[in-house]
């Protein structure tokens, strides 16, 4: 008998002792002639993808997500958003962190935010897709996950990074954001990751890619 978990095989039935080390997930298995009895030590249970239409700034995780500038000072859409909620604050913090370059990732306080933290990535303007736009939002994904594991962050939250002002196309930006979740989903880093659209339209596309990457996720 073979189990699956998260897509990859962690189990199987024999008819003596053995350990299988199968990361994410090391499980134990004791059988003794017909009977199996499966003793679960050191589960890794993968996050909790969600979908979600709502106000990022309202949100109470350990962690929410700037889609910020270069210079990290503020600007419009949920940049702006974000430090109106935030308050002074931030913008003093930000302002001592020297910018950020496009595809990394800078962490402060979440101040007057639900959040205990904000990390703030700055995504690349879309030309044509031929300029290295997709890496670079590959890496705004991956660096915020980076920077939340080394801050201890469970529960983070994203805005749909660059599909806004920069115009990069919502359903290539929501296939890297849910591929990258789910990179991220199976390490056993993190209990829940939200991907936060601001209206039904764009929480649709969101949707549409999920059945079409074949992965499970929440939608709320």
């Amino acid at each position: 008998m073979l189990v699956t978990y998260y897509g990859r095989t962690v189990l199987s039935r024999g008819p003596a002792k053995k350990q299988i080390d199968a990361s994410p997930c090391r499980q134990y298995i004791a059988g003794t002639g017909s009977m199996d009895t499966i003793l679960l030590q050191e589960a890794i249970m993968p996050a909790i993808i969600e979908i979600i239409r709502g106000d990022i700034t309202r949100l109470a995780v350990d962690a929410i997500v700037n889609a910020a500038n270069n210079t990290l000072l503020g600007g419009g859409g949920v940049d702006g958003a974000i430090h109106r909620a935030a308050g002074p604050e931030l913008l003093r913090e930000c302002a001592a962190l020297g910018g950020c370059t496009t595809g990394d990732a800078k962490i402060t306080k979440g101040y007057r935010l639900a959040a205990r933290y904000v990390i703030h990535t700055v995504g690349p303007v879309w030309q044509d897709g031929h300029h290295g736009e997709p890496d670079l939002l590959r890496s705004c994904y991956r660096r915020c996950f980076e920077v939340a594991r080394e801050h201890g962050v469970s529960s983070i939250a994203f805005p749909a990074i660059s599909c806004g002002v920069y115009g990069y196309p919502l359903r290539e930006g929501a296939l890297l954001a849910l591929t990258t979740a789910q990179e991220a989903a199976g390490s056993g880093d993190f209990s829940r990751i939200l991907l936060v659209q601001f209206n039904e339209q764009a929480q649709q596309v969101y949707r549409e890619a999920a059945q079409q990457l074949q992965l499970p996720v929440t939608v709320r």
